[in-house]
């Protein structure tokens, strides 16, 4: 497990040497376990950290990580659906549950989408109310808007979303 002060606030990063489990938002760092030596860091905490400095810096717009979370089959395939929305680009919860398949199970996969916890990577962020508004994310509504801001300040030019 290792840590990383990103723009939107402390991360913490957690996985093993072939994959990655969680990048979580850190609230109340004076309540954080202690970051492994850097020397005893798995390669795939140090990548993900570079890949997401790379993100913040505006040179990645996708991530090159293995990643493993435990969860349903529904969610795995609501991460994996995650996956597929374009960097700059953001899909309401409705079109999300189409793209499953079935609009009934909207609130299942808003659900699903609230329990990712390899956030940024696995693009949680991206998922929109309806009405294009901004709704629910584990992260806080700040953090939501700033990344996909971010995201449509680099894909796009300067506009902004919200």
């Amino acid at each position: 497990m290792t840590y990383y002060q990103s723009p939107v606030g402390l991360l913490q990063i957690a996985g093993t040497e072939h994959f990655i489990s969680e990048v979580l938002f850190i609230d109340e760092p004076d309540k954080i376990t202690p970051a492994t030596d850097d020397k005893d860091l798995p390669p795939m905490a140090i990548q993900a950290v570079e890949q997401l400095i790379e993100y913040f810096h505006g040179q990645r717009r996708f991530f090159e990580l293995p990643i493993s979370q435990k969860g349903t089959p529904f969610q795995q395939r609501v991460w994996n659906e995650l996956m597929n929305i374009p960097y700059g680009k953001t899909v309401s919860y409705l079109e999300m549950a189409h793209r499953l398949g079935d609009p009934k199970v909207i609130r299942a996969a808003a659900a699903a989408n609230g329990q990712n916890n390899v956030a940024i990577i696995v693009p949680c962020h991206r998922v929109i109310g309806s009405n294009n508004t901004l709704v629910g994310y584990a992260g806080g509504l700040p953090r939501k808007k700033w990344l996909l801001q971010h995201e449509n300040k680099i894909a796009h030019g300067v506009q902004t979303l919200f």
